[in-house]
């Protein structure tokens, strides 16, 4: 027996249609149930409508026939539904992904790094708009953004780790989002253990809209606004006073560290032509003494990013450490926090300021 999951178009309503079919070796085909992925805006409160339900988005588990029927399959079934999909939940505004840690997502700690933190959440988002029905043929761009080659750029990030997970353990990402004043909006993540939901990190961004091929930024249309407020879920997981704290900028004369040189590959790039913003964090350790990223582990990092980094670009990469322990081999310091700054070799302007904070590892 072959699932497919075919889709439609309503033109009349602008709903896509998906269709659960079962095929036999025979080739004969029977309908398991039918999914209205994106249903219309109902009245000023913004819920869509889903199968006659009042909803905010849909997965293939949501509908019964399907699911029991992918439950009698066996693990074939579940594990997509469980392992690719995700699923909604808390009132469908919370999207849920659940990850396996690769062997090339740890580093030399054994243990998942920051960089694979970030893009499980870059994945987990993406996931969340597609799986709610907004996405176009944008990177996370829904149909009026398209429609106005707009996209969104994330202006800032903040991600705090309790513990990083080992290679084979299995993490459950929840992630929902928010407005954030007048023009911009917030998204948020929940990393958890998925045998003990017990917490391993908190995640925070900001992103605005910016227009695709002058680059400049843009107010949100009332178009795009209709369309992801249905989304909006309010709750923090990062106290604001926290997340915004001002970093300060780097010099030559501030900073103890300078890498120069760092020059974007192709393969750094993503497709909204510019460089990936989770690779700006492999390029800020670059500068930080090695000593530091022996012994310590990164408990927390916030990034400010302040322009676009094409693959033409010569980059510096600037560090200084609260404490330094270069000098003092025998520190017993427990904590350390240090400042960044990646900026055009040329001109000096900034491409990203960073703030991060360390934790001493724990000895084996």
């Amino acid at each position: 027996m072959m699932l497919k999951l075919e889709a439609e178009r309503i033109s009349s309503s602008g709903r896509l249609v998906m269709w659960l079919r079962a095929e036999d070796k025979n080739g004969k085909k029977r309908e398991i149930g039918g999914l209205c992925v994106r249903g219309s805006v109902v009245g000023g409160g913004g819920v869509r409508v889903i199968n006659g339900r009042k909803v905010n988005g849909v997965v293939v588990g949501e509908n019964k026939a399907a699911a029991s029927y992918l439950e009698r399959e066996g693990a074939e079934g579940k594990a997509l539904n469980a392992f690719k999909l995700g699923r909604f939940v808390e009132e469908r505004f919370v999207y849920r992904q659940t990850f396996v840690i690769r062997s090339y997502e740890i580093g030399p700690d054994k243990t998942s790094t920051m960089e694979t933190l970030m893009n499980l959440l870059q994945e987990t988002a993406l996931n969340h708009v597609m799986s709610s029905g907004l996405a176009s043929d944008g990177f996370g761009a829904t149909h009026e953004m398209s429609l106005r080659k707009l996209i969104w750029v994330v202006t800032r990030v903040n991600i705090q780790v309790d513990k990083y997970s080992s290679w084979g353990d299995v993490v459950e990402i929840d992630t929902w989002v928010a407005a954030a004043g007048k023009n911009g909006m917030r998204r948020d993540w929940i990393i958890r253990d998925y045998s003990t939901k017990k917490t391993l990190t908190r995640a925070t961004s900001n992103w605005v809209i910016m227009h695709r091929e002058t680059r400049r930024l843009s107010k949100i249309p009332e178009q795009v606004r209709e369309e992801v407020m249905p989304f909006y879920f309010d709750r923090s997981v990062i106290f604001e006073a926290e997340y915004d704290r001002t970093i300060d900028k780097l010099n030559d004369e501030t900073a103890e560290n300078i890498r120069s040189g760092l020059a974007p590959r192709w393969n750094d790039m993503d497709v909204n032509q510019h460089v990936n913003n989770v690779k700006y964090i492999g390029w800020i350790l670059e500068s930080v003494p090695m000593k530091v990223l022996e012994e310590y582990h990164l408990t927390s990092m916030t990034l400010e990013y302040r322009r676009e980094c094409r693959q033409s670009h010569l980059l510096e990469s600037l560090t200084t450490m609260k404490t330094s322990i270069a000098e003092d081999t025998d520190s017993d310091n427990s904590a350390l926090r240090s400042t960044h700054l990646l900026r055009l070799q040329e001109n000096k302007s900034e491409i990203v300021r960073a703030r991060a904070q360390w934790c001493i590892k724990e000895q084996a």
